[in-house]
């Protein structure tokens, strides 16, 4: 049987400056009432100038390894899934090792956009369970403020800043842990949900800054269309996959891209929405760093118990998407 691999710990942590609705009324044409009626968010979080991803980051995989019981000097690796890198080179994960006073160990960013937490667990719980790493600290973490054309009130409304963290590490308790996975990529839809600007491609230049071609751009009809379909049916997939039926899950911790799509997908499915991890109408969508936060929000408050199936969800630009199926440990 293969090893159990937990998340043998959790952190998260937000900025503390505070972006309502009432606030975005007075930067774009918008109000409380248009954005919580079709986003389900209330208010978001904005990290400052000086506060980036990498530090953002350290806050919380500081706070995962402190309840993992562990210390630096305990982890092995290190891998980061973020959109929003600090610098285009080297990796966040290289700025975050040295902020963490890790060891030399393996470290390396993963972009998978906001199902970039679901990637970064799945690589983190397989080289933990085959290779020679003990203790892998996984770390999502965005700074979409940085992404956003604040004169574009379809998208700046939708997005917030934050981190989460997890440590990954063995256990002797059979048949817990990450028990299941199914991820997916559809590049045909890239250019759904995108930042045109930045990369190779399209290096900055002054025509290229003029056409705001370095802000995140989204076709938000069709993103939520193939969002909420495709969420469905990786969910349906792990279901069969792992032999048990909706009606087993405890909780539902998404992606917190928007509160009608978690509606659509409790509908489809069955399960009630109080199984559900709602926390979009405080942070808005966080990117890699949504489903984390999320998660260690519910464990925190007693949502999550020994023996529960936790399923995680998310949906993000690439296209990407996947499902992640956790029996929490005892121990």
């Amino acid at each position: 049987m293969p090893a159990s691999i937990i998340l043998k710990g959790l952190g998260s942590h937000v900025p503390a400056k505070r972006l309502t609705n009432d606030d975005l009324s007075h930067m774009v044409e918008t109000s409380d009432e248009w954005i919580y009626t079709r986003s389900g968010i209330r208010e978001r979080r904005i990290a400052g100038p000086e506060e980036n991803p990498s530090d953002m980051g350290a806050e919380a995989a500081k706070l995962a390894i402190a309840k993992a019981g562990l210390s630096p000097a305990d982890i092995d690796l290190l891998i980061v899934g973020t959109m929003t890198p600090d610098l285009p080179f080297p990796s966040t994960a290289c700025i975050l090792q040295k902020k963490l006073g890790l060891r030399t160990v393996p470290a390396f960013d993963v972009a998978a956009a906001c199902s970039g937490f679901l990637y970064i667990l799945e690589v983190g719980a397989a080289m933990v369970r085959s290779g020679p790493y003990r203790n892998a600290l996984i770390v999502g973490t965005d700074k979409m403020s940085s992404t956003l054309d604040w004169k574009d009130r379809s998208t700046c409304v939708l997005f917030g800043d934050g981190a989460g963290a997890a440590v990954l590490t063995r256990s002797e308790e059979p048949g817990v842990g990450v028990i299941g996975s199914i991820l997916h990529t559809d590049g045909a839809g890239v250019g759904l949900l995108l930042q045109p600007g930045g990369g190779a491609a399209c290096p900055p230049t002054p025509t290229s800054i003029e056409e705001r071609k370095h802000f995140l751009k989204m076709n938000g009809k069709e993103v939520f269309k193939v969002a909420v379909r495709e969420m469905e049916q990786v969910i349906r997939d792990l279901l069969v996959q792992q032999g048990i039926t909706s009606a087993q899950i405890s909780c539902v911790v998404p992606h917190q891209a928007n509160i009608r799509i978690l509606d659509a997908l409790a509908t489809r499915l069955e399960i009630p929405m109080e199984r559900f991890v709602v926390n979009i109408d405080r942070y808005g969508n966080t990117s890699a760093a949504s489903i984390p936060l999320a998660l260690d929000e519910a464990h925190a408050a007693g949502r999550i118990r020994p023996g529960d199936y936790i399923l995680l969800v998310a949906f993000g630009a690439g296209l990407t998407w996947g499902a992640t199926l956790i029996k929490w440990h005892s121990r």
